[in-house]
Parts: structure tokens; C-alpha cells; sequence
């Protein structure tokens, strides 16, 4: 049976590289050290935090040249007695050497247990247990940039603050209830509406970098749209600055979804290039067709690729129509041969921005990268921007913000204030979710089983 209590190990570096590393946590952590390691200097004992070089050694048979660390119970990542196991990267030494480890009395680590027992040691929260493995998965620059503002504490340091300050309601309420004698009422109900018109605030500040926050981390579903050879095939190809897709003078060559990542300016996105929409009896154009409807539905900005040498069609404004609750951009391509301009009269593109590419000589591209990342990113993120990454977080922000509208609207209607201690509760539970103090063991097991082995 497993337990939290058990020494556990596993190889912490991707296959391949010259150089491995085994981490091992756990209070068996220094006596395997002892029973495998040979330092190359005699040493009457190894000490925290201090690197030693000398060789891993099996029933005095020597397995590998190695270089070994000690990190000794409260000064390491977990919070327990670690050590690190600096071997040669091949696949055949880090399994030799991690074999012998599990036979000390190790067990191997699961997903991401070495950061969970830094969260259930007190050692970082719940906000930075998920910065580090965004920082793992981070695909640009930007997104690096703010899960490393996460793992430095930003995040947690914000909901702490708004913690506090529903704590300090509570407070004013248990003691107006206690000590009714002093006639504090009036009082506290003004100063409590003032707190959760401010906190409000403060999380509708937060929920609003949700948006920029979670496109950095999951990136973004874009989906190219349009008419055949509208130039669905060439955008792609333009904006990945290589031929992935077939492009010809032929309609409907495109019959399947391609798909890849591409960084605008920091941002992720991971663009579909689809089959043109027309009506056609080829059941696999059909097909087509369909798949990318379909794919339009989930995505969460649409590229709509209108030929600037003919008029806007029946057919592209029922596109528009199909796309109705993503972010959408028109692009007007073949500007390097064309120059039709949108109707302004047309309420279906109304508040939609168009910009005039040619996805031929790449003009305009600059212009559609702004217009994207204005759309995702709303400030400029640095190392002190604070951030909110994923749909559970944002959703906890909306509860809570929920729970103090309840707040306000008991005092407005002269409720008692005990009620107003239950949306109070609420309001705090949902909030330290974020953190992990108030979320379920389910929730903690289901995140850190999405982390790499290792870590």
C-alpha cells in the first residue's frame, strides 16, 4: 500500500541527454545514499547541501560514475531528506542505478509526487505546485514568464490579501453578535459592504486576467475559415514560414483538418487549417466540411479568409453566422491583386476587426499578430503581474464573487448578520480552492497526476 510516508524515487531528466538525475525523497533518503555511494575523497560523513564525486557501487560492483547531493529535512524542494543522483544519461545506466535504489527500500514515484509532498509539507501552496509544471509545459517565452510570476508567490500573496479581509468581516460580525451591549452594528454593516464592494473589485480584476492567463497556458484553438481557395492553405503556410499545406488553383484540395503550434509574439495558438465551406455532392469534401464546422464550434478564435478580389458572398456571412461565440477575425487576402472593401451597412460584422492581409507576400501579417495578441493579452506581463491560469481558478474567483453580491444584497435588505456569515464561509472556501487549503483531495489528486514523473 502506498503512503505519504514512504521513500519514494524516480528518474528526474528526459531520455537521451549525457547527463541523468535520480531524485530520491524520504527519510530513507540517507542511508541509501550511504549503502551505494563511494565518494571519491575519504569523507566521514556527507553533508547537506555539499555535491560529492565518486561511484554507485552494487554488491562492490561498480555501476556508474557519479555525482551525488544531499538535501537534509526542512531545507529541500519537499520538505523531507532528498537526494539527487547525478549519473551518466544513457537509458541502461539511470534504470541500473534506479533499480538499485528501489531495492534500499524506495518505491517508485507517481506523477508529479515529489511536488505534491512539497504542497502537503506546507512548503508552497497550491498556485505555485501548478506554476511549476506550466513552467514544464511552457511553450513560449510569455507563457514562461508568468507561471514563473505564480511560482514566486503572486498569485497566492493577492488571494491572501482577500482572505484576510473576509476574515476580518467575520470577525466584525461574530463580534457584533457577542457583544451586542457596545451597539457596533451600524458600523460594522458599513465597513463590511465597503469590504466586499472593494474585494468585488479586486476579483473582477483577477477574473479578467483569466483570459490572458489561460490562453498563455492551454494556448489557443484557432480555426481558419472560409470559401475555397479563399487562402485558407497559403495563411498557414505564411504564418509558419513553411509549405504544411497543399496549395493549388484546384477548390476543395484542403479535405482534412491540419493542425500545428505556432508563437505569436509569446502567444500560443494552435491553428486549423480546414476544408473550404461550399456546397458540394463529394461526400469526402462533405465530410470535410462538416469537420470543420464542427471544429469552429470549440475554437476559441476564429480567422475568417475572405478573396478581396470578389464581393462578400451569402455564403461567407452564414460562416460568420455558424461562428457565433469565439473571438473572430476577418481577413481580407489577396490584397496584392485585390482591393474589395467590406460594406459597412452589415450588422453581422459589426464590432469584428478586419484586417487586409496577402498571405502570398506576407503584408499585413504584422498587423493581424498585434491584433491577436491585443485581443488575448490585455497588459504587459512581467514579474510582477499577477495571473490566473486555468478554468478551475477562474472559477472559484466567479463563486466567490458571487457569494459577496449575496453579502450586499442581505444588508440591503435588512437580513440579520448571522445570514451574512454563511455567504462569508462561502466566499472563503472558494477562495482558498485557489490555494489549496479549502479543495478536495480528489482535486489534489487530479492535479498532480497530470505532472511528469520526476517532479
Amino acid at each position: 500500500m502506498k503512503r505519504e510516508t514512504d521513500t519514494i524515487a524516480a528518474i528526474a531528466t528526459g531520455a537521451g541527454g549525457g547527463i541523468g538525475i535520480i531524485r530520491v525523497s524520504g527519510s530513507l533518503s540517507q542511508n541509501i545514499a550511504k549503502d551505494i555511494f563511494m565518494p571519491h575523497l575519504s569523507v566521514t560523513a556527507l553533508e547537506s547541501h555539499r555535491l560529492y564525486y565518486g561511484k554507485i557501487l552494487k554488491n562492490n560492483e561498480i555501476l556508474d560514475e557519479a555525482m551525488i547531493s544531499l538535501m537534509l529535512s526542512p531545507k529541500s524542494y519537499t520538505k523531507e531528506d532528498v537526494l539527487e543522483i547525478n549519473c551518466h544519461g544513457g537509458e541502461k545506466a539511470l534504470s541500473l542505478v534506479l533499480d538499485l535504489v528501489l531495492s534500499k527500500g524506495a518505491r517508485l514515484a507517481e506523477p508529479g509526487e515529489f511536488t505534491k509532498r512539497a504542497f502537503l509539507n506546507g512548503r508552497i501552496d497550491l498556485t505555485r505546485a501548478e506554476a511549476v509544471m506550466d513552467i514544464i509545459n511552457a511553450r513560449t517565452e510569455l507563457s514562461h514568464r508568468s507561471a514563473l510570476g505564480r511560482l514566486s508567490g503572486r498569485l497566492y500573496e493577492k488571494i491572501k490579501e482577500c482572505t484576510d479581509k473576509v476574515l476580518l468581516m467575520l470577525a466584525h460580525i461574530e463580534a457584533s453578535i457577542d457583544y451586542p451591549e457596545h451597539d457596533l452594528e451600524k458600523m460594522n454593516l458599513q465597513e463590511i459592504e465597503e469590504n466586499a464592494s472593494f474585494l468585488i473589485e479586486e476579483l473582477d480584476k483577477l477574473i479578467k486576467t483569466s483570459e490572458s492567463g489561460i490562453a498563455l497556458k492551454e494556448g489557443i484553438k484557432t480555426v481558419i475559415l472560409g470559401k475555397p481557395n479563399a487562402g485558407k492553405s497559403s495563411l498557414l503556410n505564411s504564418v509558419l514560414k513553411e509549405d504544411r499545406s497543399i496549395v493549388t488553383d484546384i477548390p476543395g484540395t484542403t479535405r482534412d483538418i491540419v493542425s500545428e503550434y505556432v508563437n505569436i509574439k509569446g502567444l500560443p495558438l494552435k491553428i486549423l487549417d480546414t476544408a473550404g465551406i461550399r456546397q458540394t455532392n463529394d461526400p469526402i469534401e462533405l465530410a470535410g466540411v462538416h469537420k470543420a464546422l464542427e471544429s469552429a464550434k470549440t475554437a476559441g478564435l476564429i480567422l475568417l479568409v475572405l478573396d478581396s478580389t470578389e464581393e462578400i458572398s451569402k455564403e461567407d456571412i452564414e460562416i460568420l453566422r455558424e461562428a457565433k461565440d469565439p473571438f473572430k477575425i476577418i481577413l481580407l487576402n489577396k490584397t496584392d491583386i485585390g482591393s474589395y472593401k467590406l460594406p459597412e451597412d452589415t450588422d453581422i460584422l459589426e464590432g469584428i476587426p478586419v484586417v487586409e492581409i496577402s498571405a502570398k507576400t506576407g503584408e499585413g501579417l504584422n498587423e493581424l499578430y498585434d491584433t491577436i495578441y491585443n485581443m488575448f493579452i490585455h497588459e504587459e506581463i512581467g514579474s510582477q503581474t499577477v495571473i490566473v491560469e486555468s478554468t478551475r481558478n477562474r472559477e472559484s474567483l466567479m463563486n466567490a464573487r458571487e457569494s459577496l453580491f449575496n453579502v450586499m444584497e442581505s444588508i440591503n435588505m435588512g437580513m440579520p448578520e448571522d445570514i451574512l456569515t454563511i455567504d462569508l464561509m462561502d466566499c472563503y472556501k472558494y477562495l482558498t480552492e485557489i490555494t489549496g487549503e479549502g479543495v478536495s483531495e480528489d482535486i489534489i489528486d487530479r492535479i498532480f497526476s497530470e505532472f511528469c514523473l520526476g517532479k
